[in-house]
C-alpha cells in the first residue's frame, strides 16, 4: 500500500505558493507602474464600459421622453417578443408623434390577439390624434361589437374607455356584458362611472337599482356610497339629500319593497332625520308584525345623539305595545332616563317639569324595587331629589338603603357610595361624604372609581379650605391610569399653588373654594357673588383666570351663552399663558360650534388653538373638530 510523503507534499505545495507569491508580486509592481507612468504622463485609466442590454437602455430613454432613441430600441424588442413590449412601444411612438407606425402595431397586434378588443380603443386614440373622427368613432364601436363578454376582457376593455374619459362607451361595454350575464349586472362598476361622469342622480339609481336586484345587496350598496363617496360629503355622499329623494321615489312605486325602506332608515339615521327614521321604522315595525326590535334600537341610537323627543316616541311606541313585549320593560326604563336627561340637560328646567319627572320615577322605583333594572331609576331619583328639588334626606334613605342590601355586585355599590357621598358633601355631611370615599378608595384602590373616589376626597378637602391636604392628595393622583383623572389631580394642585404661593394668606383661596362648593350644590348666583367678592377684598389675588372659567361654566349651564363667551374671551386675552388658557380656547370653540351655532367662529376658534397651544390636550379633538367644519372627509 503506497502513503505517501506528506512532508514532500507540503514542502512542493510551499514551494509552489512562493512562486505563485513572487509571480504575484511582479504584476503588482508592472501595474503599479503603469499606473504611475500614465499620472506623470497625465493620462487617465479608463473603465470598460458596462454593458447595457437594448431593454435597459430603451427604458432609460423612455423615462427620460427621448422618445426617438428609445423607438430604436423598442422595435428591435417588439420584434422579439410583441406581447411584452407592445405597450410601451405604443406610447413610445405616440410620444415621437409617430402615429403610422403606432397605427401599424397596434393593428398588427390586433391580429396576434383578437380578444384584446381594447386594442381598438388605442387605435382609436392614434385616429383621434391624426384628425380622423370618423375612424375614431369605427374603431370604438368595433370594440364593443366584437367584445367577447367575459370578464377580463369587459373590465379591460371599460378600463381603457374610462382611461380616455370616454364614459358613454364604458357604459356600452357595461350594458352589453349585462345582457349576456343577468346574473351579474354591473351596478356598481357603471355607478363608478357615472361618479366618474359627476352624473349624481345616475350613479344614485344604479345603487338603488342593485338593490331592488337583490335584498343582500344592502350593506355592500351601504359600504360602497359610505367608502367611495364619503360621509361628510354633502355633494355626493351620504348626507346627499338626492339621495334620500331618489329612494323615496322607489318607495312609492314600490311599497312592499322591505329593503329600501331599510336603506331609507340606514340613510336617514346617517343624515340626522331620526323622526323620519322612527316614521319608516315604525310602519315597518307594523307592516312585518315585528316585535319593536328595530324601533327600540333607533331609540337607543336617539339617545346616544340626544335626540330626546324623538327618543321618547320611539319608547312610547314600544311602551304602548304591553307588559307582553319582550321589550317592554327595558323601553320603559329608557324612556324614563331619556325624560331625566331632557329635563336636566335644560339650563333652567321648571319647577312641573321636576316634579311631575320625580312622581314618574318614584312610580318605577317601587315597581322595580329589588329588580337589577331598577339601578338608573334610582340614581336618577337621588340625584333629581338632591341636587334639583333640595330634598337630600329623601335621597340620602333611598341610596343608603341601596348600598346596604346584600349581593349587590361591588363596583356598582362603589359607584352609589360616591353618588352618596356627594350628596351628603352638599348636604354638609363632610366626613360622612369622606368616610365614605374612603371606603371605595380602599376597595378599588388601583381601580379608576378608587382613584376617583381619592380625588373626590381631595376636593373634599379643598372645599374645607384644607389646602395643605387636597395639595398632597392631589399630587400623589397626578399619576393616576386615568388621564381625566390625572389632569383634574393636576389642574387642583396648581390652582392651589399658584393662588397660595410664597404668600401664606389662604382667605382668597378659601372664598374660591367655598364658591365652588356653592357650585356643586346649584346654587349659582350665590357662587358668582362670592367669587366677584374675591376682586373686591383681594385685588391682588392671582385667582382671575380661575373665577372667569367657574363663571363661564356657570353661564353655559345656565343657557346665557353670550355671558360665558365674554368670560372665555376674558381669559384668553388677559391670562393668555395661565391654567386655564387653552381649556378657554376649546370650551369657546365649543360654545361657537354647538351653542352660539357659529361654525366659521368655531372653525377659527379651533384652528387658533392648534397654533396658539399645540401642547394641549385638546389638540387631537381640535384638529378632528376643525377638520370637520372645514368639510374634510375623515373616512379617508
Amino acid at each position: 500500500m503506497y502513503f505517501p510523503d506528506f512532508a514532500s507534499i507540503f514542502m512542493c505545495k510551499s514551494k509552489r505558493l512562493a512562486f505563485y507569491s513572487k509571480i504575484t508580486g511582479l504584476f503588482l509592481f508592472l501595474s503599479t507602474s503603469l499606473l504611475n507612468i500614465h499620472a506623470q504622463v497625465g493620462i487617465t485609466p479608463i473603465p470598460a464600459k458596462k454593458a447595457e442590454g437594448p431593454d435597459k437602455m430603451a427604458m432609460y430613454y423612455f423615462e427620460q421622453k427621448e422618445y426617438d432613441k428609445a423607438n430604436v430600441y423598442f422595435a428591435e424588442l417588439y420584434d422579439q417578443n410583441a406581447f411584452a413590449w407592445y405597450s410601451y412601444y405604443y406610447k413610445s411612438l405616440l410620444g415621437a408623434k409617430e402615429y403610422s407606425k403606432a397605427e401599424k402595431i397596434t393593428k398588427k397586434q390586433l391580429k396576434l390577439s383578437k380578444l384584446d378588443v381594447y386594442l381598438y380603443v388605442n387605435l382609436g386614440h392614434i385616429y383621434k390624434l391624426m384628425d380622423d373622427p370618423k375612424k375614431e368613432k369605427e374603431s370604438y364601436e368595433k370594440a364593443i361589437k366584437d367584445l367577447h363578454p367575459v370578464q377580463p376582457y369587459i373590465e379591460n376593455l371599460a378600463t381603457a374607455f374610462k382611461e380616455e374619459n370616454l364614459f358613454e362607451y364604458a357604459l356600452q361595454v357595461y350594458d352589453k356584458a349585462k345582457r349576456t350575464s343577468p346574473d351579474y349586472p354591473y351596478f356598481y362598476e357603471r355607478a363608478e362611472v357615472f361618479k366618474a361622469k359627476n352624473d349624481l342622480t345616475s350613479m344614485v339609481n344604479e345603487y338603488l337599482d342593485a338593490l331592488e336586484f337583490r335584498d343582500s345587496e344592502l350593506q355592500t350598496v351601504q359600504m360602497q356610497l359610505q367608502n367611495s363617496l364619503g360621509y361628510d360629503d354633502e355633494q355626493g355622499g351620504i348626507k346627499n339629500p338626492l339621495l334620500k329623494q331618489e329612494l323615496q321615489k322607489r318607495i312609492q312605486k314600490h311599497p312592499d319593497k322591505v329593503v329600501l325602506s331599510e336603506f331609507l332608515i340606514f340613510i336617514q339615521k346617517q343624515q340626522g332625520d331620526f323622526d323620519g327614521a322612527f316614521v319608516q321604522s315604525k310602519a315597518l315595525d307594523k307592516r312585518l308584525a315585528e316585535d319593536g326590535q328595530r324601533v327600540y334600537e333607533l331609540g337607543k341610537i336617539c339617545m346616544s345623539n340626544k335626540q330626546w323627543e324623538t327618543a321618547q316616541r320611539c319608547f312610547d311606541y314600544i311602551v304602548q305595545k304591553g307588559p307582553s313585549n319582550i321589550y317592554y320593560d327595558a323601553a320603559l326604563i329608557d324612556n324614563l332616563n331619556t325624560k331625566y336627561q331632557a329635563v336636566t340637560q335644560k339650563s333652567q328646567p321648571s319647577k312641573e317639569e321636576l316634579l311631575l319627572l320625580e312622581h314618574e320615577l318614584n312610580q318605577a322605583n317601587e315597581k322595580y324595587k329589588g329588580n337589577f333594572m331598577n339601578v338608573n331609576i334610582l340614581k336618577n331619583l337621588a340625584y333629581l331629589k338632591a341636587f334639583y328639588l333640595n330634598k337630600s334626606e329623601e335621597a340620602i334613605v333611598l341610596l343608603s338603603d341601596f348600598v346596604s342590601q346584600p349581593g349587590i355586585e361591588p363596583l356598582i355599590k362603589s359607584e352609589y357610595k360616591i353618588l352618596l357621598a356627594d350628596i351628603n358633601l352638599v348636604s354638609g355631611e363632610i366626613w360622612e361624604a369622606s368616610l365614605l370615599y374612603s371606603q371605595v378608595e380602599k376597595d378599588f384602590k388601583y381601580e379608576a372609581i378608587g382613584q376617583e373616589a381619592k380625588f373626590r376626597n381631595a376636593k373634599l378637602s379643598f372645599y374645607a379650605g384644607d389646602f395643605a391636604w387636597a395639595k398632597t392628595q392631589a399630587d400623589v393622583l397626578k399619576g393616576a391610569t386615568t388621564k381625566l383623572i390625572a389632569n383634574d389631580a393636576l389642574d387642583l394642585s396648581l390652582v392651589i399653588t399658584d393662588a397660595i404661593g410664597v404668600d401664606t394668606n389662604d382667605a382668597p383661596l378659601k372664598l374660591f373654594s367655598s364658591a365652588e362648593l356653592l357650585i356643586l350644590q346649584h346654587k349659582y348666583s350665590e357662587a358668582i357673588v362670592r367669587m366677584d367678592s374675591i376682586n373686591i377684598l383681594y385685588s391682588t389675588n392671582t385667582l382671575g383666570d380661575d373665577i372667569y372659567y367657574k363663571k363661564a361654566q356657570i353661564y353655559s349651564t345656565l343657557g346665557k351663552f353670550t355671558d360665558a363667551e365674554a368670560a372665555y374671551r376674558n381669559i384668553l386675552e388677559y391670562y393668555p399663558n395661565d391654567l386655564y388658557a387653552d381649556d378657554s380656547q376649546f370650551k369657546l370653540a365649543e360654545l361657537y360650534e354647538n351653542s352660539l351655532k357659529d361654525k366659521e367662529k368655531a372653525k377659527q376658534t379651533y384652528e387658533e388653538l392648534l397654533t396658539k397651544y399645540p401642547g394641549s390636550i385638546y389638540t387631537v379633538e381640535a384638529r378632528k373638530r376643525f377638520r370637520e367644519l372645514r368639510g374634510d372627509n375623515l373616512n379617508n
